[in-house]
């Protein structure tokens, strides 16, 4: 399969659902949080997807990928916090935490990809 586009990369298309998801689960935050913890959780997710189309559209994706596994822990801190104040059930943030371990791999993936044609 060719990369023709950003949409095109796999691990855009994971963390678009990851993105998604992340947005469906801060709805059910308290009205209070609305411009505060959810309002970081969210700008967090949607920043790993529309890094990775940032980096492939530049052409330079390797420096595009080494933040985006940062703001995968972000998102992760952020999404213990929500926890860890009721905010989340333990279910939920462990399916999140799972789709955000894997978007991370497949990042670290990527990067050794983009490395080795250095």
């Amino acid at each position: 399969m060719s990369i023709n586009s950003y949409q095109d990369l796999k691990v855009w298309q994971f963390s678009m659902n990851l993105a998604e998801k992340v947005y469906h689960l801060t709805y059910q935050f308290p009205k209070q949080e609305t411009y505060k913890l959810s309002s970081q959780i969210q700008r967090a997710a949607v920043s790993v997807p529309s890094n990775i189309a940032e980096g492939h559209t530049r052409d330079s994706t390797l420096l595009g990928v080494r933040s985006e596994e940062l703001l995968c822990a972000e998102l992760e801190t952020q999404l213990i916090l929500g926890e860890r104040l009721s905010y989340l059930d333990i279910q939920d943030l462990q399916t999140v935490l799972s789709k955000t371990d894997e978007v991370s791999r497949m990042i670290r993936g990527l990067q050794k990809a983009l490395k080795a044609k250095l």
